[in-house]
């Protein structure tokens, strides 16, 4: 693996990470909020032989820099990021896949309509992710009522409080808000330790994003093909929004299942996850070239399931 560092809009300091081989077919990662590039290493690792694998901390994430405030932090904010890693790491005249996880899949959506995405992805994933309405429709915290939900959501997307160590207590909770019920102890481990290292200043600066997050008029947009896939025990961005998403691209490809898998799909289902990114690349990537007017304007989608 290597490593670099690029600067985006306002000179932000981004960590970059390339794995695989430079000349293989190029496959693009983007976290979600609270995580960072190890997030991804399970797919990584099962990529990374025939794939150049490309991920990069978002900003206030991992070893990316902060936004020196609040103002910082913003879906134009995450569309300049991406498009700065796609400019630098995608080679000119070559394209490749992209997959979003959670606030990762809600960047390309805020990039929908940057000419660098449309240049750049052959194809998109979008994985356990949702356009809007985060807090209303969440359901971590049981609370009756649509609006006492949202506010409920809202306090906690936004909470600036440290999380403290990681112990039996913090895993538990990790594992109840964003895992499935059969996720092994080592997947538990694993994002409560990336959740915990996030610095706690701005992940209340990207919850106050999500908060508010409108995103619905930018999926018309992603005027590329895209699968949407997603954990029926999803709590954070339960499976309707993944629905919403699959109904409202002009360009959907296969809308992906994953049963009893929690919010993070990445790291409970690697396998199903990578197995989407990998069916992308074939189909878009590397299939031999077919000319853009045969092509129909909406590829046909399939319901797909994985298990783990």
């Amino acid at each position: 693996m290597s490593t670099t560092q690029l600067r985006s809009a306002a000179g932000t300091r981004l960590h970059v990470e390339t794995s695989g081989p430079q000349d293989a077919p190029t496959v693009v990662l983007v976290h979600g909020w609270a995580c960072s590039t190890g997030f991804w290493a399970p797919v990584v690792q099962r990529l990374a032989q025939d794939h150049r694998v490309v991920a990069y901390d978002q900003r206030g994430h991992g070893r990316s820099e902060a936004a020196p405030s609040a103002a910082g932090c913003s879906t134009d904010a995450l569309a300049d990021d991406l498009v700065t890693v796609l400019g630098a790491t995608v080679p000119a005249g070559q394209r490749a896949v992209i997959a979003g996880h959670s606030m990762g899949g809600m960047t390309l959506m805020a990039a929908a309509d940057r000419p660098e995405l449309r240049e750049k992805a052959a194809a998109l994933l979008l994985a356990s992710t949702g356009s809007g309405n985060l807090a209303a429709e969440a359901r971590v915290l049981p609370v009756p009522g649509r609006a006492a939900r949202r506010a409920a959501h809202r306090a906690l997307l936004t909470a600036a409080l440290p999380l403290g160590p990681v112990n039996a207590a913090s895993r538990a909770l990790v594992k109840y808000a964003v895992m499935g019920p059969g996720a092994a102890p080592a997947e538990v481990e694993q994002c409560a330790r990336i959740v915990h290292g996030t610095a706690r200043v701005p992940r209340s600066h990207w919850g106050r994003v999500l908060a508010g997050l409108e995103l619905d008029r930018n999926v018309p947009k992603l005027d590329v093909p895209t699968s949407v896939l997603y954990g029926t025990r999803d709590r954070m961005t339960p499976p309707p929004h993944a629905h919403r998403l699959h109904a409202a691209l002009p360009r959907p490809e296969r809308l992906v299942e994953l049963p009893s898998i929690g919010h993070m799909s990445p790291v409970e289902s690697p396998d199903a996850v990578a197995a989407e990114i990998r069916r992308l690349v074939a189909d878009h990537l590397t299939a031999p070239h077919r000319p853009t007017a045969a092509a129909p304007t909406r590829p046909r989608s399939e319901q797909g399931r994985a298990a783990r």
